[in-house]
């Protein structure tokens, strides 16, 4: 038994410091792949991705992000413990589902993990956003968060997006344009940007006026 425990606790020393040491190494080379392209591709999904570093994406885009995904992104250090906490008394009330992730977890999840409801997931996803919040800065968060996240079927990261949906680069996104794929991010491939229903349209709407709060109070500052 002591030699198993021995082991076992080797084992899992070993799989912390694998884990320390590729957050570390993300922190400076962009992520190749996430195991959600991988698992699209193998399905027969394509795969347009074209890495761009945040300053080669509008500003416009990282508010309007800001603005519909996570505003206190620049204060909490992974977790926003008040969204989590509204979610539950939300869902426990029979109100319509929603979420409660910043954009850290949803960073540490696309990054690094598989999609999955798990809770064995969830606690890898707790586990890696711990890392990366204490890693990474919050700049690179939105950088590589905005270099993986899915906006089409098989359409990942700002740059193709943005060719995708409105033929230009993502740094020429403008603020209603930036605001459509934002709204689009909970569901990328049942909702278009560029041929939005009555509730993107609406939500845009709602997000653009978010975007004006998120510039006059600073709450994107910590990714300048």
């Amino acid at each position: 038994m002591r030699k198993l425990l021995r082991w076992a606790l080797i084992g899992v020393a070993g799989l912390v410091a694998f884990t320390i040491l590729w957050a570390a190494l993300y922190r400076i080379v962009p992520p190749p792949a996430t195991p959600l392209m991988l698992i699209r591709a193998l399905g027969g999904s394509g795969l347009s991705r074209d890495w761009e570093p945040l300053e080669r994406i509008s500003p416009a885009l990282v508010e309007a992000v800001i603005a519909s995904e996570d505003s206190n992104f620049c204060g909490h250090g992974g977790f926003d413990w008040a969204a989590i906490e509204g979610a539950f008394e939300d869902n426990e009330e029979g109100k319509r589902l929603r979420g409660g992730s910043t954009i850290s977890q949803q960073t540490a999840k696309n990054t690094f993990l598989w999609p999955d409801r798990s809770w064995t997931r969830k606690g890898a996803e707790a586990w890696f956003t711990l890392l990366i919040e204490g890693l990474w800065t919050k700049r690179r968060i939105l950088e590589v968060y905005l270099n993986i996240v899915e906006w089409d079927d098989g359409v990942y990261g700002a740059e193709a997006a943005a060719r995708h949906h409105f033929g230009k680069s993502a740094a020429a996104l403008t603020r209603r344009e930036a605001a459509l794929l934002a709204v689009v991010l909970p569901s990328p491939r049942n909702w278009s940007p560029t041929r939005p229903g009555p509730y993107v349209v609406r939500r845009a709407g709602v997000i653009e006026r978010r975007m004006a709060v998120v510039r006059r109070d600073g709450l994107a500052d910590c990714a300048r």
